[in-house]
């Protein structure tokens, strides 16, 4: 009978801090927003039109931190912001049931967004490089779960507590109920070190193993990376929003947020397994298209089980197309590929506060998310145009590459 050996436990122990991390300041922190906007809609007064600014507001405190934790090079004090945004996730989701401000929401969702930030960039690559540090392989696929998982955690959460508590008490309740993740997330993740030398060279070493890309090829990839992230703030913010309109899914639209997250939780695992058989960019169109698809289904009929077909559609792609994207960009970015990801991730964010603005304020103007979906799935197949423009760019590239005369 095989046992864990010690180095086991402590790297699972790890991984499972870097999980809670998400939970709390992506699940709670941020993503039980979607199944509570249609709660604070008709108990609060909140207007379609404020819901899509909090929503953009969040995501502009999410590209504040981005844009911060790219300055930092400093890994004691990334491990300190860190800590300070798991602090702030707790607080922020708190506070957003002790006030009915729309300005006070703001600055919640201004400052939840930045805690998410602190979980999704600081957290991962802190974990990284506790795994390279520690000789384990440097895979963030069992870490990403934690995305998916904190869809389902705070679904599940709102849906239980829907029929007994308001609003501002299902607020109350998730910040208290926070602080089961923010445990582990705080003493189970390790302070950082210096990286042994005998990583270094392995790393070195690896380097030359792909060919940096093109200019052309990087805007190509930046620009394709602001389409999904439209196509997934729209859907993240909104998803419920839309199906609670529906007859059949009105009584269990915050069902249908936890079916997301439990689409999304495995599917890294998936997209990995489409990568490594087509290869990471026809796996990223191939994304791009099931994902409008999800987009285009809401428009097309009001029958729940095509609509919950959607919803686990995104859900299946959306952690699919970030773990694809900055997986790419890391392997053709070896020698520094924090200041390609912060690139690539200031892309997402821009659409993250300009989408939810907009389908915000379609929603106001015409009465229904109809014709923001719309804008939204053209979009997405503008990105899939621009992932077809990004291989050809690669094969002219392969083939100059090789006509170059070799030393």
């Amino acid at each position: 009978m095989s046992t864990l050996s010690s180095p086991q436990i402590e790297r699972y122990r790890v991984l499972f801090s870097g999980i809670c991390a998400l939970v709390l300041t992506l699940g709670l922190s941020r993503f039980a927003y979607t199944p509570l906007l249609p709660i604070m809609r008709n108990q609060a007064g909140l207007s379609v039109l404020a819901g899509g600014w909090l929503a953009t507001i969040n995501y502009a405190g999410y590209m504040t931190g981005a844009i911060l934790a790219s300055s930092i090079s400093n890994l004691q004090l990334k491990y300190r912001l860190y800590k300070i945004g798991l602090v702030l996730a707790v607080v922020s989701t708190m506070t957003m049931g002790m006030t009915q401000s729309v300005v006070a929401w703001g600055i919640m969702r201004f400052i939840g967004g930045f805690s998410s930030m602190t979980g999704m960039l600081i957290g991962s690559g802190l974990l990284m490089n506790w795994l390279m540090r520690k000789g384990h392989k440097p895979e963030l696929g069992l870490h990403f779960t934690g995305l998916g998982l904190g869809i389902a955690v705070s679904g599940t959460a709102v849906a239980l507590m829907s029929s007994h508590l308001g609003w501002d008490q299902q607020w109350m309740a998730l910040g208290v109920f926070g602080i089961l993740f923010f445990i582990p997330a705080w003493l189970w993740l390790p302070p950082p070190e210096a990286p042994a030398s005998s990583s270094k060279t392995t790393h070195n070493a690896a380097l030359n193993q792909t060919p940096r890309p093109t200019q052309t090829w990087m805007w190509l990839l930046i620009a394709a990376y602001f389409c999904g992230g439209f196509g997934y703030v729209i859907s993240a913010t909104f998803t419920v929003d839309i199906l609670v309109h529906l007859p059949l899914l009105k009584a269990n639209s915050s069902w249908v947020w936890v079916i997301v997250g439990l689409a999304a939780t495995p599917s890294c695992f998936l997209w990995d397994k489409v990568a490594s058989n087509l290869g990471h960019v026809k796996a990223l169109i191939l994304a791009y298209v099931v994902q409008t698809f999800s987009l285009v289904l809401p428009i097309m009929t009001e029958g729940a089980a095509l609509n919950i077909l959607g919803a686990v559609l995104f859900g299946i792609t959306f952690v699919g197309i970030v773990s694809l994207t900055l997986t790419l960009v890391g392997l053709h970015f070896k020698d520094n590929p924090a200041k390609a990801m912060a690139r690539m991730t200031l892309s997402f964010g821009v659409a993250q506060i300009v989408a939810p603005a907009m389908a915000g304020a379609i929603a106001h103007a015409t009465g229904s998310y109809h014709w923001a979906l719309v804008v939204t799935a053209l979009v997405m197949l503008s990105g899939v145009g621009l992932l077809v423009l990004l291989m050809r760019e690669e094969r002219l590239n392969a083939s100059q590459s090789q006509r170059l005369p070799h030393p």
